[in-house]
């Protein structure tokens, strides 16, 4: 049992590690590709790419891991939802500072958590909610900027629905992830990076040069499908709450990453932000590895 736990943590850190390459290399793509566009063809290019690696693996699979008729309501809710996040959280950013939605994305923790413990009936330890609480506090001095920074606006919302939506979509996920990985990630990837596209469409976004499409597509086959597969393989031994809470350390190897291609130094900030998100991870493998009998909050 010990065993596909550790498996899983290290699948969900892979998930996190390699979603984290995304941030600084979007960056550069997005000098030539509209932001609605970036995140459309990230989608499209996870879709079709574990699309491909189904078709080699599609007669090895269990045919009673693939999706059916009672999984038709969460596979609708978990595409909608990741169509719907990114609109809200553009929107937040159009309306807001910038400061303000980097701050807000890490609420999706906390959204993911009370979800799956007043929705979904999931379980949370006390362990699990001390490592929350820390990696919360990592997350707020990462991204707190000044004292301007806690000014909630319109826009401010707009971001925090859209971590609610994304703490929705990862319970979604969840009640389907023991059902066909490559499944869920082609039709996940296909469908909300079709719905971005069209989003981008209706914005009136225009691509200056084509040949980076490629780029964002084998971009968001190795960042965005192949994370979002070791995730949901993950969340089928560690549970939605637990999995987002080791998916949080993406923007510290974003940062670590951004360190090494953008010349960019750590400063004191980062340090003191390391050192909670340290002591967060640790309740978090502590709470994986030991089967908790009690104390357990429950509703």
């Amino acid at each position: 049992m010990k065993n596909k736990k550790i498996k899983a943590i290290i699948s969900a850190l892979l998930a996190a590690v390699l979603f984290a390459i995304s941030t600084p290399l979007s960056k550069k793509l997005m000098e030539n590709i509209p932001p609605t566009f970036m995140a459309a063809f990230l989608y499209l290019g996870a879709g079709v790419g574990v699309g491909i690696m189904y078709i080699f693996n599609y007669k090895k699979e269990d045919k009673s891991l693939k999706l059916d008729k009672s999984d038709f309501k969460y596979t609708i809710a978990m595409i909608g939802l990741d169509i719907l996040a990114p609109l809200l959280l553009m929107l937040g950013i159009k309306l807001g500072s910038a400061s303000n939605a980097s701050l807000l994305e890490n609420f999706e923790i906390v959204a993911t958590s009370l979800i799956a413990l007043i929705i979904f009936k999931e379980k949370v330890s006390s362990r699990l909610w001390i490592a929350i609480f820390f990696i919360i506090i990592s997350s707020f001095i990462l991204t707190f900027n000044g004292k301007t920074s806690l000014d909630f606006s319109i826009g401010s919302i707009f971001v925090l629905l859209a971590t609610i939506s994304w703490g929705l979509e990862n319970n979604c996920t969840k009640k389907i992830s023991e059902k066909s990985t490559y499944q869920i990630v082609t039709l996940k990837g296909i469908f909300s990076g079709l719905g971005s596209l069209f989003i981008g469409f209706l914005l009136k976004e225009k691509i200056i040069n084509y040949k980076y499409i490629f780029l964002a597509m084998i971009l968001g086959f190795v960042a965005y499908g192949l994370s979002i597969f070791l995730y949901v393989r993950a969340q089928r031994d560690l549970g939605a709450a637990k999995t987002s809470a080791y998916y949080s350390v993406a923007p510290f190897v974003g940062a670590f990453l951004a360190f090494i291609i953008n010349g960019e130094r750590p400063d004191e900030k980062f340090l003191l932000a390391l050192i909670f998100m340290i002591i967060g991870t640790i309740f978090v493998v502590n709470d994986s590895l030991i089967d908790n009998k009690i104390n357990k909050f429950e509703l």
